[in-house]
């Protein structure tokens, strides 16, 4: 139960990235008042909260309804957060295309998208999700401890949100992409498993 618990809290935590949404949050409501940054902060964090919770309780029976096993699922989630781990190494952090980051620039509220969808209930995200949910059998009340673990993970992000520009003055770019880099080795090591895990199960 112990090791399931810190396997969901540290997949999920490198996979949001808590701190290397930091500079992005900044770059978005660098310009808004306390208050505001406040609230766009807790509300994307929620909206991500409803997502990664609809996903875990009803992202199973859409899969045995696709006919999609769990070994593809993990494959396909391994290559998607070997994805987003390479781009963290290599200080590719835009998780939008321009045209999206022009458009909630625009935006007079930009908590919904970009912020809470992709960037934090992202498809690694839901795909972490998917896959520990599908585990969750392996430890007691293990649907509670994902759903937990995300908790805290959203908590955790949504503390550092809140925190953005004290945090961004005191590690300064270079340490939130030292950050930043070293969360993604553990991701793309983690997406690597994912795959071995996937093609075992597979039968290869």
């Amino acid at each position: 139960m112990l090791e399931f618990s810190l396997q969901a809290f540290l997949t999920l935590l490198v996979v949001v990235d808590p701190i290397g949404l930091v500079p992005i949050f900044i770059a978005l409501a660098g310009g808004r008042s306390h208050l505001e940054q406040r609230y766009l902060a807790r509300k994307a964090v929620l909206v991500a909260g409803v997502v990664i919770l609809g996903f875990a309780v009803l992202g199973k029976p859409v899969l045995e309804y696709l006919g999609i096993t769990l070994g593809a699922l993990r494959i396909a989630a391994g290559i998607l957060l070997f994805k987003i781990g390479f781009d963290m190494i290599f200080a590719h952090l835009e998780r939008e295309t321009p045209e999206e980051y022009e458009e909630a620039q625009t935006r007079l509220d930009f908590s919904v998208f970009p912020l809470a969808i992709p960037l934090i209930a992202g498809p690694g995200t839901l795909a972490s999700v998917l896959i520990l949910t599908s585990e969750a059998h392996k430890a007691p009340y293990g649907l509670g401890i994902v759903l937990g673990m995300a908790g805290v993970v959203l908590l955790l992000t949504y503390l550092f949100l809140r925190a953005a520009s004290p945090l961004s003055r005191l590690l300064r770019r270079t340490g939130i992409n030292v950050v930043t880099r070293v969360l993604g080795i553990l991701l793309a090591a983690l997406a690597v498993q994912y795959v071995v895990n996937g093609i075992r199960a597979l039968g290869f």
